[in-house]
C-alpha cells in the first residue's frame, strides 16, 4: 500500500533534462534489474565504476542538481525513523551526507566508485567502496538510503533490521535516468512492504517499510 502526502516544497525553473534517448535506455535497465529480468554482473559492476569514476571531478561544479528537496522533505515528513546505522548507498561525493548525518546518529556512505569516494572526503566520515549488490556488511542496519540508485532488492532486505526502513530518493522524478516508482519498489523488495511518498521540488521520495 502506499500514502501519497500533498506536495510541499514547489519544483523550480530550470529543471536540468538528461539526454532522452540515454535516460529511458537506463530506466529500462533499472526496472529489468529491480524486477528480477536482468542480471547484474562483472562486466556491468565494471562499466558504472568507469563512467562515474570518469565523471568524479567534475560531479559537484558541473553534474549534480545541487537540489536536496526530496531528501529534505522525505526527513521531515517521513518519519519516525528507527535508531542506528544509516547507511547510504551510491553516496558519490557526499553531497547530501550531511543532511543524513543530521537526523541520523551514524552515516555509512557505500559507492561503487573509488574516485566518488575520494571527493567525498570531509563529507562522508565513513566510506566503503564496495558494490551495492554484494554488500560486505552483516544485517541489522537500522536504515537505507538510496540516492538515485538501482535497485537490489534481496541485498536491501538482507542488511536491514526486521523494523528497518528504505529511504528511496528520485532527484529528478520521473525525468531520472534511474527512475523507480514506490510502487514498483515496493512489488520488487521481498515481503509485504508500505510506502510513504511525495512530489519534491524536481524529484520525488518514498519511505518504505
Amino acid at each position: 500500500m502506499t500514502t501519497f502526502l500533498p506536495r510541499v516544497y514547489p519544483s523550480v525553473d530550470d529543471k536540468p533534462l538528461p539526454s532522452t534517448g540515454t535516460a529511458e535506455a537506463f530506466r529500462v535497465f533499472a526496472r529489468d534489474l529491480a524486477a528480477g529480468r536482468r542480471s547484474w554482473d562483472g562486466e556491468t559492476a565494471r562499466f558504472i565504476t568507469d563512467q562515474f569514476d570518469q565523471m568524479a571531478a567534475e560531479w559537484d561544479t558541473t553534474l549534480a542538481t545541487g537540489r536536496d528537496e526530496p531528501l529534505r522533505d522525505s526527513l521531515e515528513r517521513g518519519g519516525p525513523f528507527p535508531g542506528g546505522v544509516c547507511l547510504e548507498l551510491g553516496s558519490g561525493t557526499g553531497l547530501f551526507t550531511e543532511l543524513l548525518r543530521s537526523e541520523f546518529s551514524r552515516v555509512i556512505s557505500v559507492d561503487l566508485s573509488e574516485q566518488m569516494l575520494r571527493q567525498a572526503v570531509g563529507r562522508s566520515p565513513a566510506r566503503i567502496r564496495a558494490d551495492a549488490a554484494a554488500l560486505p556488511l552483516v544485517n541489522a542496519q537500522a536504515v537505507v538510503a538510496a540516492i538515485d540508485m538501482l535497485l537490489f532488492p534481496a541485498e536491501i532486505v538482507r542488511v536491514l533490521a526486521p523494523n528497518g526502513v528504505l529511504l528511496w530518493i528520485n532527484q529528478l522524478g520521473e525525468d531520472g535516468p534511474l527512475h523507480l516508482p514506490a510502487m514498483d519498489v515496493a512489488h520488487a523488495l521481498p515481503g509485504d512492504w508500505q510506502a510513504v511518498e511525495a512530489d519534491a521540488g524536481w524529484g520525488s521520495w518514498a519511505v518504505l517499510r
